[in-house]
């Protein structure tokens, strides 16, 4: 029943900007922390942003911090990852998550930085 849907990857150069989306239904998406993760070929899967479900508080990872921005629009159930100065190192494929007693993750959307 929950179901989360990315969208919005694709191929951009370095430098350059993507915006993702995450779609989210089966669940009271206003009361949930929403998660981004990414996973690169042959790495860990890693945190790189959540949103508390106000939507008034942010983190991000180390390596993304003033580049990306993530938010939320609980009225439409969807929560964005803006992303800015795009570096190949953010290649990867990247992933919704919520946290409902376990984890619910997205099939993920393909980010590729590359020249």
């Amino acid at each position: 029943q929950v179901q989360l849907v990315e969208s919005g990857g694709g191929l951009v150069q370095p430098g350059g900007s993507l915006g993702l989306s995450c779609a989210a239904s089966g669940f009271t998406f206003s009361s949930y922390v929403m998660r981004w993760y990414r996973q690169a070929p042959g790495k860990e899967r890693e945190l790189v942003a959540s949103i508390t479900s106000r939507g008034d508080i942010a983190n991000y990872s180390e390596s993304v911090k003033g580049r990306f921005t993530i938010s939320r629009d609980n009225a439409k159930n969807t929560v964005y990852l803006q992303m800015y100065t795009l570096k190949p190192e953010d290649t990867a494929v990247y992933y919704c998550n919520v946290f409902l007693s376990k984890n619910y993750w997205g099939k993920g959307t393909l980010v590729t930085v590359s020249s």
